[in-house]
């Protein structure tokens, strides 16, 4: 029993030194006045880019070259291949020729999530306001319905502001065919 005793008190101790530890770093963050955790902001996730913190520098080449492959790097390997080979084809091709103003357009086009960003490039839904102004999404947007308009017939194409719910075999309407998709 002696041993639960020194076992509960040695955890009450940890417990105290803990709070009184974050109690101390709570009170010097407040002296500092820096927040302890950064906060949402909208719809853009917590680990997106901080346009302040974000540092363009393009004053000299290593510095502009490391910028570049971060850029290309993020619209590369997003997780989503649609958007990996639109993207990264893309920023490959205009990355050289952007300035300042329009690598941080980019940069938001890239904190945009990527359901959300897929839907509005293909016009499966409209995009909010702040996006829809952006030079990089107007730019990235109009390829993607060019490409749609010359290279896939309408009939196979949802109607605009709808999602893209008919599967590969929708045209088979026989007796044992599915209702709807690829099932």
């Amino acid at each position: 029993m002696s041993k639960l005793g020194r076992a509960l008190f040695r955890v009450h101790q940890l417990i105290s030194s803990v709070a009184i530890t974050n109690r101390n770093a709570i009170f010097a963050s407040s002296i500092r006045s820096e927040p302890l955790c950064r906060s949402h902001v909208g719809w853009v996730s917590s680990f997106s880019s901080n346009m302040q913190s974000l540092n363009i520098d393009l004053s000299n080449e290593e510095s502009k070259r490391r910028l570049f492959n971060r850029l290309v790097y993020r619209s590369k390997q997003r997780g989503y291949l649609e958007l990996d080979l639109l993207l990264g084809k893309w920023v490959e091709e205009h990355i050289h020729s952007m300035d300042e103003n329009q690598i941080k357009a980019l940069v938001h086009v890239l904190d945009l999530e990527n359901p959300d960003l897929w839907k509005w490039l293909t016009g499966q839904e409209q995009p909010p306001e702040a996006v829809n102004i952006n030079p990089v999404f107007s730019a990235l947007h109009e390829k993607v319905m060019n490409n749609l308009k010359s290279h896939a017939a309408p009939e196979t194409r949802a109607i605009p502001g709808q999602p893209w719910v008919r599967g590969w075999d929708d045209i088979k309407r026989g007796r044992d065919s599915p209702i709807s998709g690829n099932q």
